[in-house]
């Protein structure tokens, strides 16, 4: 008997199966979106001081920002973050970063030197960046005192800077006050590694 038609269906049948297998995989791994609850997660804090975890600042308005010293336009958000933190942060407000440099050395004192007086996490092998679907240098999220993410904002150029503190103060003015949690002081280290496309400075 010839089971040449049957088994041509079968292995079609069979491919079939095997691509919305993948299909369904590949869909279970989205990236985190407006609307969304933010992910829970927690990693060694850059300056080696411990760890740090979004769990601390829960209840409060937390911008989570991830950043490289490779990446420019991150340099140039750091001072005007720094600004927003010192203005927002009695108010309950907290920024929250996360570095994704190879060497934590190099990063740690490139932090330092620049006086930030807010904290950040170390993740040299990149797996925040895949938790939450980046896919361009810098991308910070924008997280209500429910922990949801209210805003996403990718790359970073001198204009977004009003943008960004209005999307922080019309976050703040919906809902009381809360105490901001004191942020760790930073220590010091020389510089970088490479990944990921940089967000677009003019």
């Amino acid at each position: 008997m010839n089971y040449g038609p049957r088994r041509a269906l079968q292995r079609i049948f069979i491919f079939g199966l095997a691509a919305l297998f993948s299909v369904a995989l590949t869909g279970s791994v989205s990236a985190v979106e407006k609307g969304h609850r933010a992910p829970k997660f927690a990693g060694p804090s850059l300056d080696g001081s411990g760890k740090l975890s979004f769990k601390e600042y829960e209840g409060q308005v937390v911008y989570v920002d991830f950043w490289a010293s490779w990446c420019p336009p991150c340099l140039k958000s750091l001072p005007v973050l720094d600004e927003l933190q010192k203005e927002f942060g009695p108010q309950g407000f907290q920024v929250l970063a996360v570095n994704v440099d190879k060497d934590v050395d190099a990063a740690r004192e490139f932090f330092a030197e620049r006086g930030a007086s807010y904290p950040s996490l170390s993740d040299p092998k990149g797996q925040l960046p895949r938790q939450f679907g980046l896919e361009t240098m810098p991308t910070s999220y924008l997280i209500d005192r429910e922990g949801r993410v209210h805003w996403i904002h990718e790359g970073f150029k001198k204009k977004d800077v009003e943008k960004i503190r209005s999307e922080i103060k019309a976050l703040l003015d919906a809902s009381p006050s809360v105490p901001s949690t004191p942020s760790r002081p930073a220590k010091r280290a020389p510089k970088s590694a490479r990944q990921m496309k940089q967000g677009v400075d003019r």
